[in-house]
């Protein structure tokens, strides 16, 4: 009985750890394709993944909450711009991230999108 609960506990916490590498390889896949935004390496892209995680936990789901009504009225395409700002959040105080403007977070949320589609379809 243990044992299962165990593996239930690592099983989540392995998927965590995959999700935040696949955002990571995202993140950089998208700064590669957009001259807007640039990241140092891998490792500060895995520091980015991880505090997006955090600010999409917290921030974040309180922004969605807020904006129900604009993206009922966009069918949801307004979340992207929601995504967009937390982007720049993050661009803002962490270090070897940057993003020229919104445009440039507006358009990297849309491509973190579709490559995190096409990589959790793949890994997860």
């Amino acid at each position: 009985m243990e044992l299962l609960l165990l593996d239930a506990i690592f099983g989540s916490v392995g998927e965590a750890i995959i999700k935040v590498l696949l955002n990571a390889l995202a993140l950089m896949a998208g700064a590669h394709l957009l001259k807007g935004v640039d990241i140092e390496d891998f490792s500060r892209a895995l520091i980015v993944a991880v505090a997006l995680s955090f600010l999409n936990a917290t921030l974040g789901s309180f922004l969605q909450w807020i904006t129900t009504p604009l993206r009922f009225l966009t069918l949801g395409l307004f979340t992207f711009v929601v995504n967009a700002a937390l982007l720049l959040l993050a661009a803002h105080f962490l270090k070897g991230f940057k993003i020229r403007d919104f445009l440039s977070a507006f358009i990297l949320a849309i491509l973190m999108a579709v490559f995190t589609t096409v990589l959790y379809g793949i890994f997860l």
